[in-house]
């Protein structure tokens, strides 16, 4: 299991110095895009990934929350994204975006949020490299993980080993030390945390925590 630390919650005037304390410990750090339309908040676009990008040599898990995905994936790839997730539910047709992310050389995530359900998304899967299950409603930090999340992993977790795709299975919102136990007995592959990590004043012993529960 691969922990990827999300840094929405972070001190941005310091960032680089938080991300320093998480970068020998997590081979995956999430970057969460949000445009204020596909989600009701607002962070930050490419240039962020590309100031960052020269000091860390981490994964950089990057996950698009915006309306029309395929018109920016130029960008966010050229600014030195490694993997570039975006939502079944936004405006940009899938399959297309699938093969814009490809197009650049990227690894490719394909998001469902809460009320989308893997049947929605299954016709994709034998193209993607990621698949992100979003336990809380996307837009902000600190949200309650919602149980039904578990039955969406494990649903993926069956169809990869039954049809042998190559996917890795994530899941984001409302990691702690209690939830990690349950998404851990579901066979994840890379678990997104974010307040959980990087509020914390030792943010390696939360890492550590969560990989040893």
């Amino acid at each position: 299991m691969k922990i990827s630390p999300s840094f929405l919650t972070c001190d941005f005037t310091n960032l680089k110095s938080e991300l320093n304390e998480i970068k020998d410990v997590c081979e995956y750090i999430h970057i969460d895009v949000m445009d204020g339309v596909f989600v009701p908040n607002l962070t930050f676009g490419p240039k962020l990934i590309k100031d960052l990008r020269p000091h860390f040599s981490n994964v950089f898990d990057v996950h698009l929350m915006i309306i029309d995905p395929i018109k920016y994936i130029k960008e966010f790839a050229d600014a030195g994204s490694d993997i570039i997730t975006f939502h079944y539910e936004s405006l940009s047709n899938v399959m297309d975006t699938i093969n814009e992310i490809k197009k650049y050389g990227k690894k490719v995530g394909l998001s469902i949020k809460p009320n989308s359900s893997v049947d929605d998304i299954k016709r994709y899967l034998p193209y993607l490299d990621l698949v992100l299950v979003m336990s809380v409603e996307p837009g902000f930090g600190g949200q309650k993980f919602m149980n039904s999340s578990i039955d969406k992993i494990k649903k993926l977790y069956s169809l990869r080993e039954e049809n042998k795709y190559n996917y890795e299975i994530e899941v984001d919102g409302g990691i702690n030390e209690e939830t990690i136990v349950y998404v851990k007995e579901s066979n994840i592959d890379v678990v997104v945390a974010g307040s959980y990590i990087m509020n914390s004043s030792n943010k390696k012993e939360k890492v550590e925590t969560l990989m040893n529960k």
